[in-house]
């Protein structure tokens, strides 16, 4: 009888043994897939037009860093080593120099539980190379996230928003100041060029490569596209933006984040709050669309939302993100700088 116990506690304690280990190896997964950080590559920030072409540093080897082509920049000295020789005016809405003019505009519409709030910030550059993107932490890799005013503080901007949450994903096709920091197509992305023009595109059609040959100078991947050939698009029904996670749909009316152009050099950013009542309820993807294409975009993309949804300019943040004002950590940013 004894021997039967003593058999039946240790089948127990191996059971048991088993469980707890099996639950922390899926717990301990998933603490690695989504939380813990994973540093690809520390990225130094380019300080002259020619770093922006040259590759990142960090751990590529150059024989699988790849860069684009050509490159229009000519002025990446920080902001705030600029600002008085670009004889630059501002005020808490609007910055104009010899090389940017910014003018941001809130916009309500609706009352009570159908109200909307928004903020539209229309951008001309002189050059391609004011329009900037970084990353959290100076890092490309997974589960990498500041505040996008905390990256946008670090890199001098002036103005930023958040960007795609690359960091979240390990897909997408990913190249950032025209470096290539990740070549897995998955979705419809958009395309930043370094003659100031935009354009979204099918990741698995137009490869890496040609894409830097074109002078592809950023580009990004969450979507859907907005606004195609100066028309909004219509039909969100099936679309997906996570192949990860859940492949949830996004059309609901939820905060926002978008990037438009209304001609080269010409940028309108929009940024959406929601989730508040008797404040803004956030857009769907249908009303997104058609604010862009009403804004005069001719190209139109959907950016990371939710919680996300940041805008910052001259030191503040425009918008309140998370409800109360409080910013989610972000992968990487968009941003505008001297």
């Amino acid at each position: 009888m004894n021997n039967k116990k003593k058999k039946s506690k240790r089948i127990l304690l191996i059971s048991l043994t088993l469980s707890v280990a099996t639950v922390g190896g899926i717990l301990y997964g998933l603490a690695d897939r989504y939380l813990i950080p994973h540093v690809e590559e520390v990225v130094t920030q380019p300080s002259t037009a020619a770093a922006i072409s040259s590759s990142a540093s960090g751990t590529r080897s150059a024989s699988t860093t790849k860069t684009a082509a050509t490159n229009t920049s000519t002025n990446t000295e920080p902001a705030a080593s600029t600002a008085s020789a670009a004889n630059a005016t501002s005020d808490d809405w609007n910055y104009k120099s010899d090389n940017v003019d910014i003018s941001i505009n809130q916009v309500e519409t609706g009352t009570g539980e159908d109200k909307i709030t928004y903020y539209v910030a229309d951008v001309q550059l002189k050059n391609a190379s004011n329009l900037r993107t970084a990353f959290a932490d100076n890092s490309f890799g997974r589960n990498i996230t500041e505040h996008t005013s905390e990256i946008a503080s670090g890199n001098n901007a002036i103005f930023a928003i958040n960007g795609d949450y690359y960091g979240f994903r390990n897909d997408g096709v990913v190249i950032r100041n025209g470096t290539l920091y990740r070549d897995e197509p998955a979705r419809d992305g958009l395309a930043l060029f370094g003659d100031g023009t935009m354009k979204s595109y099918n990741e698995e059609a137009v490869s890496a490569e040609d894409l830097l040959a074109q002078g592809v100078m950023n580009t990004f991947s969450f979507g859907p596209v907005l606004v195609k050939d100066g028309t909004a698009v219509q039909d969100f029904d099936n679309v997906k933006i996570d192949t990860n996670f859940g492949s949830r749909t996004i059309d609901e009316a939820n905060p926002r984040t978008g990037i438009g152009i209304i001609s080269p050099n010409h940028y309108v950013f929009v940024v959406v709050d929601g989730r508040q009542q008797n404040y803004c309820r956030g857009m769907t993807l249908n009303e997104f669309a058609n604010l862009f294409e009403d804004l005069g975009a001719t190209e139109a993309y959907n950016l990371d939302g939710g919680g996300s949804s940041t805008m910052y300019f001259m030191g503040r943040v425009v918008n309140r993100p998370g409800g109360k004002g409080q910013e989610r950590g972000v992968s990487d940013i968009i941003y505008v700088g001297e």
